[in-house]
C-alpha cells in the first residue's frame, strides 16, 4: 500500500504529520538533508512483504541509535558519547525481517540468540539519519529503520520540517477557564497547543500573582503515576504535593507537560518497563531501545511561562537539567526548591538512578 503524497503546498506540520501515520502504518518515507537523502522502512509496523517490495535486493541496511548499537556489540562500533546518534548496520544475509526485528526491539534480546557479529559501516547521510531517529521517537516507534540511500518515496520531508513539529515557539493558548481541585480550590486551567502536536500542554494557576515570582512545577505527564497510582515511580505523589506546596506558598504554577516517558511516549516507556523487569535500571532501558536517556524539552515549558506573563520564577524541582533548560530559554530561576517524597519498596531503586546517574539533588 502506497501512503499518500504531502503535495506541493503541503505545509511542514503536514507533511510531518503524515510521515508519522506512515511510520505506524508500516509505510517508507524519506528524510532528505544537506548531505543527502535516506529512504526508510520502519522495521516495528512493516512486515517481510513491505520489505520485499521496499528492498528487492536484500540489501538495505539497517538504521539503529549509537545506543542500541553498543548493546549489540557491533564489532567496530565505538561507543558514542550520544545514545541517540545515528549508526548504520551492514546487512548481512542472515539478517532477514525476523532478525531485524529482534535487532531492533530490546525485548527479544532473551528470547532471540544474536547471530552477529554486526558490522557499523560508513553513514554519509547524517543529518537524514539522526532527524529519522527524531522522528521515531515523535511517532512513538522504535528508532530503526531499513535505510537505502539516495533514493526516494511518494513522501519525502527534511530534518527542518521534523524540528518544527516541536517548536516551543509556535505554542499558543487556547482556552481557559476555573477548576476547582483537591488542595486549590481557586484554581484557573489554561489549555496550549500547536497546529502540529497532537497532545495539549496544561498549566495550573493557583493562587493570584502578588508581586512575587511565582512556585513553579514542571511535571511531565505519567498515565501510570498519575492516573493508575503506580509505585514504580514517584510522579504521583509529586504532582500532589506539587498542588499543596504550591497552595501553601499562595501563588503559583503547575505546568503539565505533555512528554510522557521522559519524551518517548507510553509505548516506549512500557517498553523500558518490561526492561527494568530484566534488571536494567531507567537510564539503561532508555539507552537499550534506541533513545537518549531524557528526551524531554523544556522549552515548551518557557514558552508557556512567557505566555503567562512569567519571566521569573521560583522552580519546584530535583533536577538541575530543568533549571539548565528554563534558563538557557530565558525564564530567570531565583531559586531551585527540593521536592523530595519518601520513597517505596517499588521505586528505591529508580529514585536512586536519578540521583546517581541523571545528577538529581535530593
Amino acid at each position: 500500500m502506497t501512503p499518500p503524497s504531502a503535495g506541493p503546498n503541503a505545509g511542514d506540520a503536514h507533511k510531518t504529520a503524515l510521515a508519522i501515520d506512515a511510520l505506524r502504518r508500516g509505510w517508507p518515507v524519506a528524510i532528505e538533508g544537506a548531505d543527502g537523502t535516506l529512504a526508510l522502512l520502519p522495521i516495528e509496523t512493516a512486515d517481510p512483504p513491505r520489505l520485499a517490495a521496499f528492498d528487492p535486493g536484500a540489501s538495505a541496511p539497517l538504521l539503529l541509535s549509537a545506543g542500541r548499537s553498543a548493546t549489540l556489540k557491533l564489532a567496530n562500533q565505538l561507543e558514542a558519547a550520544a545514545p541517540d546518534a545515528p549508526v548504520l548496520v551492514e546487512r548481512a544475509p542472515w539478517i532477514d525481517f525476523a532478525m531485524a526485528t529482534a535487532l531492533a526491539d530490546p525485548q527479544f534480546d532473551l528470547d532471540t540468540p544474536m547471530k552477529g557479529p554486526f558490522r557499523a559501516i560508513h553513514l554519509a547521510e547524517t543529518e537524514a539519519g539522526a532527524a529519522a531517529l527524531r522522528l521515531a521517537r515523535i511517532g512513538g516507534v522504535l528508532p530503526a529503520f531499513f535505510a537505502r540511500a539516495g533514493e526516494s518515496v511518494a513522501l519525502v520531508l527534511t530534518p527542518g520540517d521534523i524540528d518544527a513539529h516541536e517548536d516551543a515557539a509556535r505554542l499558543t493558548i487556547a482556552t481557559r477557564a476555573h477548576l476547582p481541585v483537591v488542595g486549590a480550590e481557586d484554581a484557573e486551567i489554561v489549555a496550549f497547543r500547536t497546529p502540529e502536536m497532537p497532545g495539549e500542554h496544561i498549566a495550573l494557576l493557583i493562587g493570584e500573582p502578588d508581586g512575587r515570582p511565582p512556585l513553579v512545577r514542571l511535571h511531565s505527564e505519567c498515565l501510570t503515576g498519575d492516573m493508575l497510582g503506580s509505585l514504580k515511580c514517584d510522579c504521583g505523589p509529586q504532582l500532589h504535593a506539587a498542588i499543596d506546596a504550591i497552595a501553601a506558598s499562595g501563588w503559583g504554577i503547575v505546568l503539565y507537560l505533555r512528554q510522557e516517558g521522559r519524551g518517548i511516549g507510553l509505548i516506549n516507556k512500557l517498553r523500558a518497563y518490561a526492561l527494568q523487569d530484566q534488571g536494567f535500571d531507567t537510564v539503561d532501558a532508555n539507552t537499550r531501545l534506541g533513545f537518549a536517556v531524557d528526551s524531554r524539552n523544556f522549552a515548551v515549558a518557557a514558552r508557556m511561562l512567557e505566555l503567562l506573563g512569567q519571566s521569573s520564577v521560583r522552580l519546584l524541582t530535583n533536577n538541575p537539567q530543568k533549571v539548565a533548560q528554563l534558563e538557557g530559554a530565558g525564564i530567570n530561576v531565583v531559586e531551585r526548591v527540593p521536592h523530595v517524597l519518601p520513597a517505596n519498596p517499588h521505586n528505591e531503586r529508580y529514585l536512586a538512578t536519578k540521583r546517581d546517574r541523571t545528577g538529581h539533588q535530593f
